[in-house]
């Protein structure tokens, strides 16, 4: 049967991309599949191949876990406090049964990771123990590992014992420690000292590794060089000159080669064994390009570097092993991954199909982050795309970027900075090129706003391949106050250019402003564009002459963000009658917490929505697609329902709000509020928000609204309104269904499926009528060993779990406030009481998930005690009250049968004097 249900806009939180990694220390796995990084007080536990986050370890020790189709749960066993100072450094040998802590007071510990316990404790260094590396070298070397510079006396002695001691130990494990004064020991577990003391470096030792195929110990310094330390001798057999800071080394596996990066960011490669570098020389990077870490993945043969700016760069290591002898080689670089966006300030997404977001954060270049779904794909083929790395770095601005903007194909991306530049970049991911295409400079401040063409020309080269041609103009808007458009049509594009076009020319320049330009749009139907600035009003320009066609005034703050709305919205219906007219609408959010729509034929505002706390910082339209088809692959989307957009807000308060300009009252207008973010929200994107003809590879991308915010985070919200009407009807009738069982089993008398049911259905005035009717049985047809008179009842009620006994128990606390209803009550409380154990009702008060964190159960077990007691005294009272009931009863009966009697004697008196005055007569 159809059932009607309330139709919700529901959005979920479908993707997240938050920060993987904000500094630190960076762990790794024995085969460099898995990382450990720092992001604040917590660690992730992070799977390189797919940049997924499969655990976060918080703080105080609580495991969290993603929702991914890999997790790992890890457990806190103990928490170990090794040193009195902080600890700098730390190594796991190759068993996961030793742990090595180096600290700041120069001491080094070794800990029994399953016992708890310390095992080793070694000083020597004389400051800051800054690496560590466990080893075990061949057998039958150990008696050559003694430091060199010993006497030839005390080098036997100690010889002789450390045979000794690894002749009735077994094999040792050895632990080398580097320290800030660049000396290095290196520790016999076994014999519990030190073996040997190499010291060449003059400055920190930053990175230790072992070579067992070798037996090379290579060690790599801030004093820009690395030595092989040879372990049969502990002599230097080779030192290689850097000629750059180092903070990390290793060797790739059981090879000849070795890998270091340090302060210019570049990942180096050597011949260990002819100590020839084999990468060519590259040019060095920035300061935040500085390397501080490498993990070489064996399984996948690459090398991760970890950055200072908090990226990751993964290199394939193929061609090392292709390359002929004494030729150099370039790593290729597969992907980057960004290990924290630090504060997202604007984005747009961008492609043709609009799988690219490219996003501006708070830094001097653009990132291009994959969004492309590729959870049809199976992991690791070809086509899979991982989603959320990075594609490209567009640099070029010297500020920090504070505004970007899309054209209507998606090939073109304008930015606009604090240096006072605008650039205009082609992106063709199907090449991969990416390139700035112009430099726009003629502001005297900083740019705040920019903006493209949002609709295709009619005809011509630019409308059939607008990857080639650029977009007609560009609009800029300014800490100046001024708003200027840029001619770019006659721009042409090459695949052989170098360099980007400059001294272009502004076709005009219009002072807008009393204040900031904080946004501009173009209009989709329209030869029109609009500012909005910080001095509370919105302009509305002609594009043609760049003449003002209307002033919108009503906001009481400065105007942060506007938007026309997209090509073939509805018109909207006016109070008074008539519409907004087809020249489209204008919506604007304003640091006054409020989002008003305005119309572009009356220049008035039509609506006005309140509902954030604070300042609306970004406002765009979500419009709506084609009606689903059966090839549709997510039917859910809601704008199928529907050809009228939705509005989307954010706000500092760290919301994101939809709402409709078309319901019916004021209180309808906010559909739903999004809840993802823990700081200020400042950017929203929607995928499909100007695509000219909606295809099929637009509206079916299942994120119709994507938000980032100054937490340095990403969510993408899955439009689900369509999903939860139909199971809430599903639900609905099910429900029906269910109601129609139950009446049934009541009728019938089935109370064992009649009690059940009635707790599933939460329905406590049929299951009221039940207990009624089973307490209520004549008493010939109740079984006599049943509490509740019939045995399935009783054997129904013994057999609940927690939950249900709970809610079971709040009925019974209802019905035991009514006098009418007590006697159900205490017969199903009795009943209870007698099934379980006392401490059964104990273990469910502690248990948080009943009631507000246990508190529930008490409340509810300290109220079934108050009404019990009162009716037990109740019932006190009514039995002694019967005593005097019973008293007077059988005082009167005594009384009336005395009366009787006097009357029996009385008459039969009567009769004898008669007699006996007839007698006497």
């Amino acid at each position: 049967m159809a059932t009607k249900v309330n139709f919700k806009t529901t959005f979920e939180a479908a993707r997240t991309i938050e920060p993987i990694y904000t500094g630190g220390d960076i762990s790794h796995n024995s085969n460099g599949t898995l990382i450990a990084t720092c992001v604040d007080e917590d660690v992730l536990i992070v799977e390189i191949k797919t940049g997924k986050v499969l655990s976060r370890i918080e703080g105080d020790g609580e495991a969290v876990t993603k929702e991914d189709s890999v997790t790992l749960t890890p457990t806190l066993l103990r928490t170990l406090k090794p040193h009195n100072t902080p600890v700098v450094c730390s190594a796991i040998d190759g068993t996961g049964s030793l742990l090595a802590t180096g600290g700041a007071d120069g001491t080094v510990k070794v800990w029994d990771v399953r016992g708890g316990y310390v095992s080793h404790t070694f000083h020597g260094h004389g400051g800051v123990v800054s690496a560590l590396r466990f080893f075990s070298t061949k057998s039958g070397n150990a008696s050559s590992q003694v430091a060199a510079n010993s006497s030839r006396k005390r080098k036997i002695r100690n010889a002789e014992q450390t045979e000794a001691d690894e002749t009735s130990v077994g094999p040792s494990i050895y632990l080398a420690s580097g320290g800030e004064d660049g000396k290095i020991r290196v520790w016999n577990l076994a014999s519990r000292k030190s073996i040997a003391f190499l010291d060449s470096h003059v400055s920190v030792v930053r990175s230790l590794d072992f070579s067992e195929q070798q037996q090379l110990l290579l060690s790599a310094s801030r004093d820009r060089t690395l030595i092989l330390w040879d372990s049969q001798s502990w002599k230097q057999q080779k030192v290689i000159p850097a000629l750059e800071v180092l903070e990390t080394a290793g060797f790739i596996g059981d090879t000849q080669y070795c890998y270091a990066g340090g302060e210019h960011g570049v990942v180096r490669i050597w011949n260990a064994v002819e100590g020839r570098e084999v990468t060519p020389k590259q040019k060095s990077g920035l300061e935040n390009d500085a390397i501080t870490a490498i993990v070489h993945n064996t399984e996948a043969d690459t090398l991760l570097s970890i950055h200072q700016d908090q990226t990751m760069r993964e290199r394939s290591l193929s061609r090392l092993w292709e390359s002929a002898e004494n030729k150099s080689i370039e790593l290729p670089l597969l992907r980057t991954i960004s290990g924290n966006y630090d504060e997202v300030i604007d984005m747009a997404c961008v492609g043709p199909d609009r799988t690219l977001l490219a996003l501006a954060t708070n830094t001097e270049s653009i990132r291009l982050i994959s969004i492309k779904d590729d959870s049809d794909k199976p992991p690791g083929s070809p086509e899979s795309t991982p989603f959320g790395n990075d594609v490209a770095l567009l640099e070029g601005h010297e500020e920090i970027i504070i505004c970007l903007d899309v054209d209507w194909s998606g090939y073109w991306l304008a930015t606009g900075a604090k240096d006072n530049t605008a650039r205009l970049w082609r992106l063709d991911p199907a090449s991969s090129t990416y390139k700035c295409f112009t430099v726009f400079a003629g502001h005297a401040e900083s740019l705040g706003a920019i903006a493209l063409p949002r609709s295709p020309p009619t005809d011509g080269p630019a409308a059939k391949n607008p990857a080639d041609h650029a977009p007609a103009f560009l609009l800029t808007g300014s800490q100046d106050k001024t708003v200027k458009r840029w001619e770019t049509a006659r721009l042409k594009y090459s695949n052989s250019m170098t360099e980007p076009h400059s001294g272009v020319k502004a076709l005009f320049t219009r002072v807008a402003h009393e204040k900031d330009i904080n946004a501009i749009d173009v209009s989709p139907v329209a030869p029109l564009f609009a500012s909005a600035s910080q001095d509370r009003t919105i302009k509305i320009w002609s594009l043609d002459d760049g003449s003002v066609a209307g002033i919108l005034r009503g906001h009481k703050r400065g105007v942060w963000s506007i938007r026309f709305s997209p090509a073939g919205t509805p018109p909207l219906a006016l109070p008074d009658g008539g519409s907004s007219g087809s020249r489209g609408l204008l919506v604007s959010g304003s640091g006054d917490r409020t989002v008003k729509v305005w119309s572009l034929a009356t220049y008035t505002c039509l609506q006005t929505f309140e509902g954030h706390s604070n300042s609306v910082l970004k406002v765009i339209w979500i419009p709506p697609s084609h009606p689903p088809t059966d090839s549709d692959t997510h039917p859910e989307s809601r704008q199928s329902q529907t050809n009228q957009p939705l509005i989307a807000s954010a706000s500092s308060d760290t919301l994101v709000k939809l709402w409709s300009a078309y319901a019916g009252t004021d209180s309808d207008h906010l559909l739903a509020t999004l809840d993802n973010h823990t700081d200020r929200v400042w950017a929203l994107a929607a995928p499909t928000s100007y695509s000219p003809s909606p295809s099929k590879s637009h509206t079916s991308y299942p994120y119709p609204l994507i938000s980032g915010a100054a937490d340095a985070s990403l969510t993408f919200w899955r439009d689900t309104t369509v999903l939860t009407a139909t199971l809430a009807s599903k639900r609905a009738t099910e429900r029906i269904e269910q109601d129609q069982q139950l009446q049934n089993h009541i009728f019938s008398k089935n109370y064992r499926e009649a009690i059940t049911l009635s707790l599933a259905l939460n329905h406590p005035g049929r299951l009221l009528r039940v207990f009624q009717d089973v307490v209520n049985l004549p008493d010939a047809e109740k079984e006599p060993s049943s509490i509740m008179g019939v045995k399935a009842v009783d054997e129904v009620l013994a057999s609940l779990d927690h939950q249900q006994i709970f809610t079971l128990l709040e009925r019974v606390r209802d019905w035991n406030t009514n006098a009418r209803t007590a006697t159900v009550a205490q017969t199903v409380l009795n009943c209870l009481f007698r099934s379980y154990p006392a401490s059964m009702f104990v273990d469910m008060a502690k248990e948080r998930k009943l009631g507000a964190g246990g508190k529930g159960m008490k409340e509810l077990l300290r109220a079934l005690e108050v009404y019990t007691e009162r009716h037990y005294k109740r019932m006190e009272e009514l039995v002694d009250e019967s005593y005097l009931i019973e008293y007077t009863l059988r005082e009167m009966d005594e009384i009336s049968g005395i009366s009787a009697g006097l009357d029996g004697i009385l008459a039969n008196g009567h009769d004898r004097g008669n007699e006996e005055d007839f007698v006497m007569l």
